[in-house]
């Protein structure tokens, strides 16, 4: 085919809904991290099995592996002909994208038409709308589930498409189940709508239940969900004992049950549970990082006891380095997760291992396109640090003002605050005339609206600092907008 042939192919591609045209692109996500997710979803039975390999061959394609990404494909097809005989057309048209999609990057034009082909036949008798596509439940639901198996930066996305799933089909346990799961992360990030009610995704796991009662991964959230809002710890703990025991191998069940454990205080328990998984997901970030906070766990009394000890000098070395390699592989395919590097980082001061730890922060205070309030909890962290154990105060004010100007009313962004506060005032009772701490309060005021006192700080701080960049530029920012 010639080149123009291929554009024109490129224009009616871009018109599909799958993989290849959704927000996460090669550029935001991990796909390396994916690929081992997708891997470990793929390898026990589960009823997304079809959705994970359609996302696989996405993944594979964008790696240069596009005859896997085929094999992934025929493997979605395979599953889909098998569990949704009846409906096999309409959840097919998200494969037959990605199909196109796939052929065309091969160079197999004609093969990619045939496809656009097929999705023209399939959703004619579906839409009024676009030719080669069909905004049906099933779109939005797969959508939506690969939208959350991306990255945290796309649950809002997420819930949008479950919602439009269910407006057509209220009953659809897989997409009420998107939405529960959705609902569930939201509700962990402080400063989310979803945080301040922090129990929504209950009524939606319930109702699942109340459709699916053998939703294994449906019981294991809810008892969580349980645990956490201190609701009666029986129905709680038997939901956990029975999830485990419907799928005592399906990894993403053990390792909340694992979760729900160790937070219980039953270390021992959550141990074993992982210790048996990661056995056969060895990449999983959350398994290792799990098995590490619970080494953790266990090792925090010994370090209270005297040296002398000989017998509880060794087990507490022996954790160390368990706890150790194990956080080593939970950060080392997932560059972009945040809680385990934090967690990570936050060992490794523990111990008095500073280089470690600075290392660490100074790779996640580069990341990029990622949630607001991941971002001031690494600016939080980082900044304690530069405050407390490496004495550089420059540097931690500068950490905190960044995670304060983020603007996401999280429980990081009001201690960055606070602690900037905390500074600034114990430097003024001191010395009176210290410019930063002057600034600081400058900064503070602006950001909290106060013009005036922004700029009557601002004035003081140049006195003292006259050809302040930062300064000067804020006043001159404050002045200008008084006068507009």
């Amino acid at each position: 085919m010639s080149s123009r042939m291929g554009d024109l192919l490129k224009e009616k591609l871009d018109q599909l809904q799958c993989h290849f045209t959704w927000r996460p692109q090669k550029e935001t996500i991990d796909l390396d991290d994916m690929m081992y997710r997708l891997q470990d979803a793929i390898i026990f039975p589960n009823k997304y099995k079809a959705t994970s390999y359609n996302q696989l061959a996405f993944v594979n394609c964008l790696q240069g592996n596009s005859e896997e990404a085929i094999q992934n494909l025929k493997e979605a097809e395979k599953i889909l002909r098998e569990n949704h005989k009846d409906a096999f057309e309409r959840r097919s048209i998200i494969i037959y994208g990605n199909y196109a999609w796939v052929h065309y990057h091969m160079g197999q034009l004609d093969k990619a038409q045939s496809y656009l082909d097929k999705l023209e036949m399939i959703c004619k008798p579906l839409t009024d709308g676009p030719r080669y596509t069909a905004m049906i439940p099933e779109v939005y639901g797969e959508k939506g589930w690969s939208l959350v198996k991306s990255a945290a930066e796309y649950y809002e996305e997420a819930m949008e498409c479950f919602e439009k799933a269910l407006e057509k089909d209220p009953d659809n346990t897989e997409w009420i189940m998107g939405k529960a799961t959705v609902l569930f992360r939201l509700e962990s990030f402080s400063g989310t709508p979803e945080s301040h009610t922090g129990s929504q995704s209950m009524q939606h796991l319930r109702r699942v239940l109340e459709l699916d009662p053998d939703n294994s991964v449906a019981m294991v959230l809810l008892g969580l969900k349980l645990q956490q809002l201190c609701d009666p710890e029986k129905e709680a703990n038997e939901l956990i004992k029975q999830a485990l025991q419907k799928t005592p191998d399906f990894p993403y069940v053990v390792r909340y049950g694992a979760l729900f454990y160790r937070r219980e205080g039953n270390v021992q328990r959550a141990v074993e549970l992982l210790e048996k998984t990661v056995a056969l997901c060895p990449q999983s970030c959350f398994l290792h990082h799990q098995i590490a906070m619970c080494c953790k766990s266990q090792l925090m009394p010994l370090l209270k006891i005297p040296r002398g000890t000989s017998c509880a000098f060794q087990q507490k070395s022996k954790l160390i380095e368990k706890c150790k390699n194990h956080f080593e592989k939970a950060c080392e395919h997932r560059r972009r997760a945040i809680k385990p590097q934090l967690d990570f980082a936050d060992f490794c001061i523990m111990l008095g291992d500073y280089s470690k730890a600075e290392e660490i922060f100074s790779h996640l205070v580069k990341l990029v396109d990622i949630r607001p309030e991941n971002m001031q909890k690494i600016c939080l962290e980082a900044g304690s640090f530069e405050l407390y154990q490496k004495r550089s105060e420059t540097k931690a004010i500068s950490l905190f003002l960044t995670g304060l100007r983020v603007e996401h009313d999280s429980k990081a962004r009001k201690e960055c605050k606070k602690k900037l506060n905390r500074w600034a005032d114990r430097k003024l009772h001191f010395t009176p005339h210290n410019s930063m701490a002057l600034g600081v309060i400058g900064s503070l005021y602006q950001l909290d609206g106060d013009k005036l006192k922004a700029i009557e700080y601002f004035e003081k701080a140049l006195e003292i600092d006259r050809d302040n960049v930062e300064y000067l530029s804020a006043l001159a920012a404050l002045s200008l907008s008084l006068k507009g």
